[in-house]
């Protein structure tokens, strides 16, 4: 027997023993291999879809993280204003109640300035009159020690008086 030139009965039963190897292939071996392979193909596609879900939502939280980002450099650049308008109004507020404080002081510099020259007037007036009375006193005493110009000065005061 050669092994390039089977026999006929080699053929045979080489024919017969595939016959029953394949029977024995499809009825038990193939179909679970199908059952892997198709159980291996929902596999791989559950995790293509899960794979799809996971980076749609990937993709919605980088587009709501990118939103957030948004909305905190509008609150930030909001807060940023309110706080310079905040220091704006605090020093407005702070330079007229400066002015307001400086005129109250002027004011009250004025009418102390005021009161203090009105009293020096008055001191002042006090003391020219009592230099005055002083004056006058001597004078009256040096007047009066003649009998005679004494009446004459008590006359000519009491006219003056009547006047």
């Amino acid at each position: 027997m050669s092994l390039v030139t089977p026999d006929f009965g080699l053929l045979v039963w080489m024919t017969v023993i595939f016959a029953i190897l394949f029977f024995i292939l499809a009825k038990f071996g193939f179909p679970i291999i199908t059952g892997m392979v198709n159980k291996r193909s929902d596999y791989i596609g559950k995790s293509l879809e899960s794979a799809r879900e996971a980076q749609r939502k990937v993709d919605a939280l980088a587009d709501e993280q990118k939103r957030l980002i948004d909305e905190t450099k509008q609150e930030q650049s909001r807060i940023l204003n309110e706080a310079a308008q905040t220091r704006d109004d605090i020093l407005k507020e702070a330079r007229q109640q400066a002015h307001t404080e400086a005129e109250a002081i002027l004011t009250q510099a004025r009418e102390d300035i005021e009161a203090q020259r009105e009293t020096a007037l008055r001191d002042v007036r006090r003391q020219v009159a009592e230099l005055s009375v002083e004056v006058a006193e001597k004078l009256v005493r040096g007047s009066l020690s003649d009998d005679e110009k004494a009446e004459e000065l008590i006359g000519k005061l009491i006219d003056e008086a009547a006047q």
